[in-house]
């Protein structure tokens, strides 16, 4: 897409003061140049059309535009909003014409219609410019680039021109203003006049192709009305329309010009998009501001300095009404001080900063962008032509309340409820469509699989966009799937195809599902790449997880995702070997993604069995099945018999299911890593790390393979590297050697064995190793190794030695927690002991105990009857 700004010439028509032909002179149209977003050019041009009253009005605009100004008058239309023009067979060939209420263009818009003033558009059509390729803008830095206004400042003695425009135009006193409204308008196209003589075109040859498109229309509107005509267009382009040229000379300029097909429409544009540092040609750098010069009736600085005031105490800084008036007398006092009539921009920037900001920037960065830039976003009535597609799109935003805003927002969703879900899959749809609206983004918190956090964002560019996928349908569902099928013909790896079926199940699209999953399959089965398999695998679990909260059929998704997995495990064993450090990073990350997919493969595989022996599943959690095994992890957990009890536990539950060898196949596959000397020392501590958290290796034997790899023989690079797998990364490395100082006594006595001339050589990898824990396992680590190792020459043990490190159960600290949880239960209140809630409790632990007895949990119904308030469940906990 290349969406584009029209051609309005930075700096001149952009910028380009209030001028025209000479008012004074009859017999002529009345012509008012214009700054295309500026206040006082718009309360100069509203004086002017209410002295002159024209009989038409014409507009510096594509005149496709023409049927879509009767849409300004409606009480619906907010500015600041935008023309956009856009090629049929390729939308994302576009221009915009924004206006905000401030735009003296605007302003004449809603007098002709107010008036009952014919008023139509005069530019080049979009059909032409859309047509010929886009050229860049001249820089600054470019021999060619011209600033009009810059030119005349200097002239003036001024070094900023915006200051200039602002004490010369925006900030002239009513009061001081000449008699006739129009004077002005010809002082500035004297000026203008002046220029053109000076630069030509300055640096922009096809202004010369949209001034005779221009006086073409100028002419046929003087035939039509008369010489009671106003213009109102860039500045810059007045000393063109005053000039005398031949009809037949201006044909001769557009002869030849390609024409593409168009439409036109009004849409919503921001204050934020009106801003120059946004990219747009004819922006301005303070909209807010100017919009308050143009909407304040009196007292502007007053009412401004009110406004920050708001805002700051909004943000919970100390701003009182002392401020506000000491604020405006600084910035008064500026003003005199500078030689300026009235205080500006930088005036109240500065006065704020001195006295509401406490000389920080910090929060008037916060000012500029709430309120010196703005969040404005406008509206158009629904009447307003749109695709079928934009149609759709926002009938379902008013169905599921999610209104387009221009600031960013948070917004969470719970996939068990409809509207919620509704919403979630309306922004997966846009997000395969390429309209991203809506971004993923972290959580607050949640692991279930049934929530979903997204940050919001409407930009006026997702316009273009919706109509670039309007060729895929006419609906949101239908494009998505068309999109969906027709990429997953394209797709050139088999980690696209597969992360195409996650879309589709996010999204919602059955339909274009089944084609994706052909294409998967058939790619799958020749890859023969192990990378590439394994890159592949995440998404598919993922996938089959999102099928259980979405209530999606993944019946043929889970084939196809065993089927992989068995290749991978097959296969990466001998991709393990043989690899540099960079290789076998890369590779570590994608062990780790296996064993995610297999955990989320083979709780799945037992849910299911589970679900169709008994006929029911297991409620919420169902839907995210966690790391750590399956329900067999989660009861040896809970009894307090070890990793190693979960893990028998799991794999007894798992036994039965599709996926149950598959977790053992993935086990054998980690222990031939952790044992094998050709894998890296990375690939190998990563390998021990998922086997010890897993349960499948004892805490012995993974002290004897650090041991091992640590030893003197070990050259320090690789057992750095062995480190960095077992302990590096976030997932919980430093608190495994707080809570374990065997192993901390392990690489503690390795570090003070390494040969000061290879430690220059492992440090910075062990800096990378450790800067990746939290402050407060930083900080207990160098506090153990600060106490040193016990009496017996080694770190103590995690035994009776060490407080609150041993390896069984200690029944007194256990106890001691009972009070405390059952504050947090509210049992001692009886907030959770009343009525039905208790009795629900009572028949669910009852149930629980039932149905958990032949597997010998008692410490499970010791835990539900502490849920229930029985004292028993004091003695079951210990």
């Amino acid at each position: 897409m290349t969406a584009r700004a029209p051609a309005r010439a930075p700096g001149r028509a952009a910028r380009g003061g209030a001028a025209g032909a000479d008012p004074a002179t009859p017999g002529g149209p009345l012509l008012l140049g214009v700054r295309h977003h500026g206040p006082g050019s718009a309360r100069a041009v509203l004086a002017a059309l209410e002295h002159v009253r024209p009989r038409a009005v014409l507009i510096e605009g594509p005149p496709e535009g023409d049927a879509l100004l009767s849409l300004a008058a409606d009480e619906r239309m907010r500015p600041p909003v935008a023309l956009l023009a856009h090629a049929v067979d390729d939308p994302g060939r576009a221009a915009f014409w924004p206006m905000a209420a401030f735009s003296p263009e605007w302003v004449a818009i809603r007098w002709a219609s107010a008036h009952q003033v014919p008023v139509r558009f005069m530019d080049l059509p979009a059909a032409h410019a859309l047509a010929v390729p886009e050229q860049p803008e001249p820089r600054q830095e470019d021999a060619r680039s011209f600033d009009p206004i810059g030119v005349l400042a200097s002239t003036a003695g001024y070094d900023d021109p915006e200051r200039w425009w602002e004490d010369v135009v925006e900030h002239r006193a009513a009061d001081g203003a000449p008699g006739d409204p129009r004077a002005p308008f010809a002082a500035l196209a004297e000026a203008m006049g002046a220029l053109r003589e000076a630069y030509g075109d300055g640096g922009h040859p096809r202004d010369a192709v949209r001034e005779a498109c221009m006086r073409l229309r100028l002419r046929a509107a003087r035939k039509e009305f008369g010489d009671g005509v106003a213009v109102v267009c860039g500045a810059w382009h007045v000393p063109a329309l005053a000039a005398r040229t031949t009809v037949a000379a201006d044909k001769a300029l557009l002869k030849g010009i390609p024409k593409v097909r168009t439409e036109t429409t009004w849409v919503p544009w921001t204050h934020r998009r009106l801003a120059r540092h946004s990219g747009y040609g004819a922006g301005i750098e303070s909209p807010g501001w100017y919009g308050h010069l143009f909407d304040a009736p009196d007292r502007p600085l007053e009412r401004w300095m009110t406004k920050v005031a708001r805002l700051l105490r909004a943000e919970d800084r100390l701003v009182s009404s002392a401020h506000v008036i000491e604020a405006v007398r600084l910035a008064e006092a500026l003003a005199a001080v500078r030689g300026r009539p009235a205080a500006g921009l930088t005036e109240a920037t500065d006065a704020v900063r001195a006295v509401m900001c406490e000389g920080s920037d910090v929060p008037l960065a916060l000012v500029h962008d709430r309120l010196v830039v703005g969040e404005a976003i406008g509206a158009v009535p629904d009447g307003a032509p749109a695709v079928p597609l934009q149609r759709d799109l926002a009938g379902q935003q008013r169905t599921l309340r999610l209104r387009p805003e221009a600031e960013r927002r948070g917004l969470e969703l719970d996939l068990r409820k409809d509207t919620d879900a509704a919403r979630s899959r309306l922004l997966h749809r846009l997000r395969l469509l390429g309209v991203g609206w809506g971004e993923p983004s972290a959580g607050r918190g949640g692991t279930g699989t049934f929530r979903e956090s997204w940050q919001l964002h409407w930009q006026p560019e997702l316009f273009v966009r919706v109509a670039e996928a309007g060729a895929w349908g006419t609906t949101v569902l239908s494009a998505a799937s068309a999109r969906a099928e027709s990429d997953a013909v394209s797709a050139t790896t088999l980690a696209e195809v597969t992360a195409l079926a996650e879309h589709c199940l996010l999204a919602g699209l059955p339909d274009a599902l089944a084609a994706v999953m052909d294409a998967l399959a058939a790619r799958a089965a020749l890859d023969s790449d192990v990378g590439h398999l394994a890159d592949a695998l995440p998404a598919l679990a993922r996938a089959l997880r999102y099928g259980d909260v979405r209530a999606t059929d993944t019946a043929a998704l889970s084939t196809v995702a065993l089927g992989l997995a068995e290749r991978v495990c097959v296969g990466l064993p001998s991709a393990c070997t043989g690899l540099d450090p960079a290789a076998a990073e890369e590779q570590r990350g994608r062990v780790d993604g296996i064993h995610t997919a297999v955990t989320l493969l083979a709780g799945a595989g037992a849910g299911a069995g589970a679900g169709e022996g008994e006929g029911e599943g297991e409620g919420e959690e169902s839907a995210g099945p966690g790391p750590g095994g399956g329900a067999g992890a989660e009861s040896g957990a809970r009894t307090g018999g070890g990793a190693e009890a979960g893990a028998d536990a799991g794999a007894g539950a798992e036994a039965g299911s599709p996926g149950g060898g598959l977790r053992e196949r993935w086990t054998g596959v980690l222990r031939g890593l952790a044992a094998r000397d050709t894998v890296a020392g990375v690939l190998r501590g990563r390998a021990t790390r998922l086997l010890l958290d897993d349960g499948h290796l004892p805490e012995e034997e993974a002290a004897r393979l650090m041991g091992l790899a640590l030893s003197p023989g070990a050259p320090p690079t690789d057992a750095a590297a062995w480190i960095e797998g077992f302990v590096g990364g976030a997932a919980g490395g430093g608190t495994l050697l707080v809570h374990d100082e065997r192993l901390l006594g392990l690489v503690d006595g390795w570090l003070t064995s390494i040969p000061p001339a290879s430690f220059t050589a492992v440090l910075p990898l062990l800096r990378r190793t450790f800067s990746t824990y939290e402050p407060g396992v930083r900080r207990t680590l160098g506090e153990l190794v600060r106490r040193g190792p016990a009496p017996g020459g080694a770190h103590r043990a995690s035994d009776a030695e060490t407080d609150g490190f041993g390896p069984g159960l200690d029944g007194e600290r256990a106890d001691a927690v009972v009070p405390v949880l059952r504050l947090l239960l509210g049992l001692d209140t009886g907030e959770g002991n009343t009525g039905g809630e208790r009795a629900a409790t009572e028949t669910a632990a009852t149930e629980s105990a039932n149905t958990e007895q032949t597997a010998g949990t008692e410490q499970i119904a010791g835990t539900e009857q502490i849920a229930a308030g029985t004292e028993a469940g004091r003695t079951a906990t210990r």
